[in-house]
């Protein structure tokens, strides 16, 4: 699960949602907090696209750095002990 980079008391705000019949007498049969599932849901969305835009935006520096090194070696390969 994601660590949250909120408090812990931070103020919510109820909100609706809807949810496939069979989804929701599911998780109401396993006693599943749906507000709870739901937040979890968001937050790794938020971290899954937040990491998939940074990917994009970087892209050039990334092939940048990757041809680099393809061309050039390690730029302190010399003093790995490995």
């Amino acid at each position: 699960m994601l660590a949250s980079s909120r408090p812990r008391g931070a103020t919510k705000r109820a909100t609706n949602v809807s949810l496939p019949e069979d989804l929701l007498s599911q998780a109401k049969a396993l006693q599943i907090n749906i507000s709870q599932a739901a937040e979890a849901g968001v937050a790794q969305a938020i971290a899954r696209t937040r990491s998939q835009r940074w990917l994009a935006e970087n892209q050039a520096a990334i092939k940048s750095s990757n041809a680099f090194v393809e061309k050039h070696g390690l730029p302190l390969a010399k003093y790995r002990m490995f």
